[in-house]
């Protein structure tokens, strides 16, 4: 999951091109939301709500045709920033349902680094390379204390395995 660094995206394709990328629900509601007059905004954003909240990819995918069928004519910009996307947006159908939680936001991944980035930003540099390695160590090691275990954490050796999931639930061998 991302949101929408492309950097990060170019080299990850290049080292692991098997990998499926899932771009961010929650930068995405946001990057809509700010294309979109504020009158508007709740109201489109329980749409987009329910685009990543269907029990199914099928109902998601009927809820983002129609946020582009009420939005398009008045707000191109809004829906344009969800368009670009929509390859990217629904991975998470194709992986158990346990999982989605996790797997629609990177706010679990960025919460983990807040602090160091809050600490470096507060020391205004660390003095040596040594020094800013050694803290964000040490930084990482009290957060990790803090971390909750993924949802059914079992079910990842089905998904490296390869395991077929279709709206969240594993499908039956033939």
């Amino acid at each position: 999951m991302g949101d929408g660094a492309l950097g990060f995206w170019a080299a990850l394709e290049e080292e692991q091109s098997e990998t499926r990328e899932q771009r961010c629900w929650v930068h995405k509601t946001a990057n809509v939301l700010d294309k979109l007059p504020r009158s508007v905004q709740p109201y489109a954003k329980k749409m987009i709500h329910e685009m990543y909240l269907s029990p199914t990819k099928e109902k998601a995918l009927r809820a983002y045709r129609r946020f582009l069928t009420e939005y398009e004519a008045k707000y191109p910009k809004a829906t344009e920033c969800l368009r670009k996307d929509e390859d990217v947006l629904f991975t998470f159908y194709d992986f158990p349902a346990e999982h989605w939680r996790h797997i629609r936001t990177t706010n679990p991944i960025e919460s983990a680094f807040a602090t160091v980035r809050h600490r470096t930003r507060q020391t205004k540099g660390c003095g040596s390379h040594l020094a800013t390695l050694m803290m964000v160590f040490k930084l990482a090691t009290q957060a990790e204390r803090h971390w909750r275990k993924l949802n059914s954490a079992q079910l990842l050796a089905q998904v490296i395995r390869g395991v077929v999931f279709t709206d969240g639930v594993m499908e039956k061998a033939a």
